[in-house]
C-alpha cells in the first residue's frame, strides 16, 4: 500500500486514548495497573484487545493449522504454547493465555532486541506487539520495521511492517487488511500505529 493511504483513524485514536486513559507513567513507561493484579504495559493492553484478538479469531476448541509451517495445534487467539488435540478452553481462559504471552514472550523478547522499547510511542510499541506475535520474535526483531523503529523512525516503521502480508507464501488479503488499515470492524495494525503519533 503506498504511503500516503496509511492515516490516522478517529477509531483508532479512540482505542489508544481508552487504553491511555486507564493508564499510568511508571518509570518512563506507560502501564495499567489494576487491583491485585501485576501492572501491564499499556501497548500489551492495546495491542491484546485491539489487534491481536480481532485479527486471529478466537476459537475454544484447538485445531490443527495446516497453514503455519510446521503445522501445529492452535488455540484461542492463535496460540500454539503447550496445545494438544482435544483441548477445550474457556474465553477467560483464552484471555489469560493471550496476556501471558504476550507479557511473558513476545513484549520482553522485543524489549530484548530493541534498546527502550517500552518508553517509545505506545502505538507503535503494540503495533510491534501484535506483529511479533503473529509472525515470531525473531521476524519482527530482524524486520526493516524493528530498524527504522530503532532509529526514532516510527511512520517509516509502521509502513515497513505492512510488509508482512503472506503466509505460504502467498499474498493473504486478511494479512493485508490486518496490517495496513483493517477493515469494517477491526483496526488494522499501521493505521493504529500512525495513529498514535501524531
Amino acid at each position: 500500500m503506498p504511503k500516503n493511504q496509511i492515516k490516522s483513524s478517529s477509531r483508532a485514536k479512540a482505542a489508544i486514548a481508552a487504553v491511555m486513559a486507564m493508564s499510568s507513567l511508571v518509570g518512563g513507561a506507560y502501564y495499567v495497573v489494576r487491583p491485585n493484579q501485576e501492572p501491564v504495559p499499556a501497548a500489551i493492553v492495546l495491542a491484546s484487545g485491539t489487534l491481536v484478538q480481532p485479527w486471529e479469531g478466537r476459537e475454544l476448541r484447538a485445531y490443527y493449522d495446516r497453514i503455519a509451517k510446521p503445522a501445529v495445534w492452535t488455540i484461542c487467539d492463535g496460540d500454539t504454547e503447550n496445545v494438544k488435540a482435544g483441548m477445550v478452553e474457556t474465553s477467560a481462559g483464552c484471555d489469560k493465555r493471550l496476556q501471558k504471552r504476550l507479557t511473558k514472550d513476545f513484549y520482553p523478547g522485543l524489549k530484548k532486541c530493541i534498546a527502550s522499547f517500552d518508553k517509545k510511542p505506545v502505538s507503535w510499541q503494540a503495533m510491534m506487539t501484535s506483529l511479533s506475535y503473529n509472525v515470531g520474535v525473531g521476524a519482527a526483531c530482524g524486520s526493516t520495521a524493528a530498524r527504522l523503529g530503532r532509529a526514532g523512525q516510527y511512520q517509516a516503521s509502521c509502513i515497513a511492517a505492512t510488509a508482512f502480508n503472506k503466509a505460504g507464501g502467498k499474498m493473504i488479503i486478511g494479512l493485508v487488511k490486518r496490517r495496513e488499515m483493517g477493515d469494517a470492524t477491526r483496526i488494522g495494525e499501521a493505521e493504529l500505529c500512525v495513529s498514535g503519533l501524531n
